[in-house]
């Protein structure tokens, strides 16, 4: 091949396909919209109190009794892993006027949740670090892809200085959510209408979702026999989990079940109150005793969401491989974890997509690499 390979996206998709495309000889280059690697895996800590530890506000779990692939990368990439603390009591919450009820789950009741020691940026960063240095061009915000009959596939994209840049392609891995592709990137021949539509049509994981995790000096629920799981018909908070490090601080992690539209109509302290709020009824006066608490609203990142992903999902979405792409096939490949029939949504699904973007440019064209 002349020219690389060009992936769009250096989130977990994008980094593990030019990390295999690397190991096979094969050039590449990676252009990335925002000014970190990662896409909706963040890892973060307080800057001020870094002893807290690193929490997940993207994607937190895996599941090895039955995702592989990811299992197998975590042991060769020998990163540091524990499982989801599930010990004791949950508690459901049905009504703003009866206390939360508590009740002991059977054991093994549910599938055994792996955590990353360092949050899952350490998987990232790992992958990254079997790619070569200045392969990742971030703050490079990929506007159109284009195609002449003769010559080479030109990918178009502006940097932040409002300049653009041209770069040439042998073939294109888009690893990027679908509706980011249709709704921001220009195909020149256009895409097949069909496949416009369904990947207008694909909704985004976690794109209508909020996170917030409350971080404390100590898992002090746990003295009180409870496990940190909490199901809420209340709110704002409908799905509370322990996510604690390993040893050190404590902290809980909720996702929202307030409608992202919702959400945008209120102030970040006027969340956090209502969060701190949740908690305290939840697990006493000891909650409001807050060490730090960090907030992640993904319908507000232009990177993940776009409009129509502000409306709440009602069933989980059928994800897998897009349509045919005409004139495109062979030269446009999709991967993330919205492609992937299985695992769609999970990092597993993420990485297998990958594998799969990769198996298609070493074996569909044929001819050797």
């Amino acid at each position: 091949m002349k020219n690389p390979i060009v992936i769009v996206g250096a989130g977990l998709s994008g980094l593990r396909a030019a990390s295999l495309l690397t190991a096979k000889g094969i050039k590449c280059r990676i252009l990335e919209a925002r000014d970190r690697i990662g896409g909706r895996v963040l890892s973060i800590s307080d800057s001020n109190r870094p002893d807290l530890g690193k929490y997940d506000l993207g994607p937190t779990w895996f599941w090895p009794q039955y995702e592989s692939t990811i299992s197998n990368l975590v042991k060769e990439l020998n990163l540091e892993t524990f499982a989801q603390y599930t010990q004791g009591a949950m508690l459901a919450e049905r009504s703003p006027y009866e206390a939360p009820q508590r009740y002991i789950l059977p054991e093994n009741s549910g599938a055994r949740s792996i955590r990353f020691i360092g949050g899952v940026q350490t998987l990232i960063d790992a992958i990254a670090d079997t790619i070569p240095s200045g392969l990742v061009e971030l703050e490079t915000r990929v506007t159109a892809i284009r195609k002449d009959e003769a010559g080479p596939i030109t990918v178009e994209a502006e940097l932040p200085d409002g300049k653009r840049k041209k770069v040439s392609a042998s073939a294109v891995i888009l690893a990027l959510p679908p509706r980011i592709v249709a709704r921001h990137i220009e195909f020149s021949p256009s895409l097949p209408p069909n496949l416009m539509t369904e990947l207008e049509n694909k909704p985004t994981w976690m794109a209508g979702q909020a996170k917030a995790v409350v971080i404390y000096d100590r898992p002090f629920w746990r003295e009180s026999g409870l496990s940190g799981f909490v199901s809420s018909w209340v709110g704002p908070l409908q799905e509370i989990h322990d996510a604690s490090p390993e040893t050190g601080s404590g902290a809980l992690f909720g996702f929202f079940g307030i409608p992202a539209k919702v959400r945008q109509e209120l102030s970040e302290d006027e969340i956090f109150k209502l969060v701190i709020d949740q908690l305290v009824r939840l697990f006493g006066f000891e909650a409001q005793n807050v060490s730090a608490i960090f907030y992640k609203d993904w319908a507000k990142d232009s990177e993940t969401a776009v409009e129509e992903d502000l409306d709440p999902l009602r069933d989980f979405p059928s994800y897998g491989q897009p349509l045919k792409a005409g004139i495109w096939e062979k030269k446009i490949i999709f991967a993330g974890t919205e492609t992937n029939s299985q695992f769609g949504g999970h990092l597993e699904g993420a990485l297998q997509s990958a594998e799969q973007a990769v198996f298609k440019i070493v074996n569909l064209n044929n001819k050797p690499l």
